[in-house]
């Protein structure tokens, strides 16, 4: 294991759920800051390094200028600063493990440059960080990704359970995670965490939480891996108590359901960039939520583990390395992301969230789950009913906060 599993894994013996913000600075000292202020909560945390736009999508030089022009950035430009200035950074602060988050669909330099500032962990993937996020050819992103895995010996996270952040069916979202996954294995990374984003119904994001786990206990028992749920990426309650509600339902979600670690959001989600002090509040208010619930062991089938399962073997099953069948996959609309505008994307999957709040298909292309799935009453979705889906999480936890329903 590395120092980041090795934390997560000592936290879940002990029946704690890890909490972690998504937090960057450009300023070394407001990143070690924020970084201390995490270490102190009244939580079992991790840091979060998150590095900015500019270093995103490789503008290395654009970021290096903002730096000497004392413009504004939006997170750690960790390939410019020099690997002395981040490891002051992370001075004093042995034993607290430390995560790079990026969104790069060429993750080489951030790579290089984490593993040299003696960081161990870090996260994406080749489609997850690819379609939904950048205009590279997906074939690129799977050649830069086999390269970066190849030279990096840490932690590596797959983002593909966030894929669009909302309105993609569970079963896809438990197929991706662990489709990237056994990528990063087959590259030889040997600590990976699979990651599940909070959608629409609670009920349903357990089921695939549940089945997330089986197929990694199926798919990666050579490797150490563990599960992080993501709070609700989509449109976020505008009212403080409304925000908060949706934060500690996803830490019960994630204790319920047996993750071992959670990505929290904060009550200033909807406005603006929160403040370390609200990313503090927010992790703490994660934990307290998360104490009050425990680990369910089973829950109702309705068929997300079935659908994931059949997505994985039918891409297995493609000639060729893991990174080859995705490709393969994706040409071939066995992967087919709803909504998603990427070229290299089939584009005929749609979705729809039906009266009980899950997440439902109304088209599945030609993806190879079983047409008895698809609900043909959401077939018919105009942009009005797509605005409305978009929202309906966030108006229903102000609302249930107005009400004073906040369970």
């Amino acid at each position: 294991m590395t120092g980041f599993a090795d934390a997560v894994a000592l936290a879940a013996a002990h029946g704690r759920l890890v909490v972690q913000p998504r937090m960057g600075m450009a300023s070394p000292l407001e990143m070690r800051a924020g970084l201390l202020a995490v270490r102190g909560a009244r939580a079992t945390t991790v840091g979060t390094l998150t590095v900015d736009s500019y270093t995103r999508v490789g503008d290395h030089r654009a970021a290096l200028e903002a730096l000497h022009d004392g413009a504004r950035l939006n997170g750690y430009p960790i390939v410019s600063h020099h690997p002395d200035t981040t490891r002051a950074v992370l001075d004093g602060l042995s034993g607290f493990p430390v995560q790079v988050r990026h969104g790069s669909a060429d993750p080489r330099a951030i790579f290089a440059a984490l593993a040299e500032a003696g960081l161990d962990a870090t996260e994406g993937g080749p489609v997850s960080y690819c379609l939904p996020y950048s205009r590279k050819p997906l074939r690129d992103s799977v050649g830069h990704w086999s390269e970066a895995c190849e030279e990096f010996s840490g932690h590596l996270e797959t983002f593909g359970g966030c894929m669009m952040g909302q309105l993609c069916p569970p079963s896809l979202l438990v197929a991706l995670s662990v489709l990237e996954a056994i990528f990063f294995r087959f590259h030889g990374v040997e600590s990976v965490s699979l990651s599940y984003a909070q959608q629409t119904n609670a009920d349903q994001d357990a089921e695939a939480i549940h089945a997330l786990r089986t197929l990694a206990a199926r798919f990666l028992s050579d490797v150490d891996w563990h599960v992080v749920v993501y709070a609700y990426m989509g449109v976020f309650p505008r009212t403080p108590s409304g925000a908060r509600l949706l934060n500690d339902n996803a830490a019960r979600l994630a204790v319920r359901a047996g993750a071992e670690r959670l990505i929290v959001k904060t009550v200033a989600e909807a406005h603006r960039i929160p403040t370390v002090a609200e990313n503090v509040a927010a992790l703490e208010n994660a934990a307290a939520a998360a104490s009050s619930v425990s680990f369910v062991s089973s829950c109702e089938d309705n068929g997300v583990l079935a659908e994931a399962t059949a997505l994985v073997e039918a891409v297995l099953e493609l000639p060729g390395d893991p990174g080859t069948a995705l490709l393969a996959a994706f040409r071939r609309g066995l992967l087919d992301v709803p909504y998603c505008l990427h070229p290299d994307n089939a584009g005929h999957a749609r979705s729809h969230i039906d009266d009980t709040g899950r997440l439902r298909w109304s088209s599945v292309g030609a993806m190879p789950i079983p047409r008895s799935a698809v609900d043909r009453s959401g077939t018919t979705t105009s942009s009005t009913h797509l605005l409305a889906a978009l929202h309906r999480v966030a108006h229903q936890h102000d609302a249930r906060t107005h009400r004073g329903d906040e369970s």
